[in-house]
């Protein structure tokens, strides 16, 4: 009986697996073909004024600054761009790191008109919602700042070959024709897709399994101590476990309550608490395949950790600072 439903297990993740796998390998597939194109064709520097603002401080080349724009329509794309660089030799485990932070508000900007505005403001009202999220910019900002402050401090040229890059003054000699640059940009992203596609099926597959084996809903009773200690009312915890497990399922849940007992400023503190408690949910369901997808177990550890830590510290500074005023 146990084998037939762990055999049952395994064929709903695999139902649930292949098309997430095959969307994501897409993505990745079109935003590193897309990067090496763009490159090719010396598109990199025609946009790198667009970003320089960000890369220059940081001791980033423009590659970087394209990659990071690049997030604001996708995660995805920019991720894979960013992977790309590091894969290639062209940027060194540090300042992909450094890169990866300061992408954080242009990830979290490509939600603002497609979920944020459109969704949970109408739920949470004008005042709750536009408070929400903007402490949730304020958040993502800072945490990017702090990215370029430590590329300022922490990267030289020496993080950086420049000879690792497909160059496009090279390719005005060896590839005169536009046939000849798209080939060019395609033979240098095939490594990388073999690379990164058969590692997102396998990391997918086992962490849904995982999933389907263990209660993590469990992971949300650490709530109710966080509740007490900040002195929020006690309705806050079916609200915190609601939005730990779906983040519009809970702005809905604390939608009657906002006149009585929260305050606004109470009421984001919920939500934000209840996004600190939904990492532990989230690394498991979506950060551990994603990352280890695209980076690699060590250097993806090193995503989630660093991602994971600074959240955990802006947000709680920022709930701190809510229920203080």
């Amino acid at each position: 009986m146990q084998s037939v439903y762990l055999l049952q297990s395994v064929s709903e993740a695999l139902v649930d697996v292949v098309p997430r796998v095959g969307r994501i390998a897409v993505l990745v597939s079109a935003a590193v073909y897309i990067a090496n194109v763009a490159v090719a064709f010396g598109l990199v520097q025609k946009i790198a004024g667009l970003s320089r603002f960000l890369t220059s401080p940081a001791n980033l080349p423009d590659e970087v600054g394209t990659a990071i724009l690049t997030t604001t329509v996708s995660t995805t794309a920019g991720y894979a761009m960013l992977a790309d660089l590091r894969e290639s030799g062209f940027l060194d485990d540090r300042a992909t790191l450094i890169a990866v932070v300061m992408n954080t508000f242009f990830g979290f900007a490509q939600h603002v008109f497609t979920y944020y505005i459109p969704v949970l403001i109408p739920i949470l009202g004008l005042y709750v919602g536009v408070l929400y999220v903007a402490s949730r910019a304020l958040i993502a900002l800072a945490i990017t700042v702090v990215g370029i402050l430590a590329g300022a401090v922490l990267l030289s040229e020496e993080n950086v070959d420049s000879s690792a890059q497909l160059d496009p003054d090279e390719l005005n000699d060896e590839a005169q024709t536009v046939r000849q640059r798209f080939v060019a940009a395609w033979n240098r992203t095939r490594p990388t897709l073999r690379r990164l596609v058969p590692r997102l099926a396998v990391v997918y597959t086992i962490v849904t399994l995982l999933v389907t084996q263990y209660d993590l809903d469990a992971i949300t009773g650490s709530a109710d101590p966080l509740t007490q200690l900040v002195g929020l009312p006690a309705v806050a915890i079916p609200v915190i476990i609601t939005y730990t497990l779906d983040t519009t399922s809970g702005a809905a849940a604390i939608a009657p309550f906002l006149s009585n007992p929260f305050t606004p400023r109470q009421a984001v503190a919920t939500l934000l608490l209840g996004g600190i408690i939904s990492f532990a949910v989230s690394t498991f369901k979506r950060s551990i395949p994603f990352q280890y997808g695209i980076w690699g177990a060590e250097f993806g550890t090193k995503v989630i950790v660093v991602n994971t830590a600074l959240k955990i510290i802006f947000i709680s500074l920022t709930v701190v600072t809510l229920l203080a005023l």
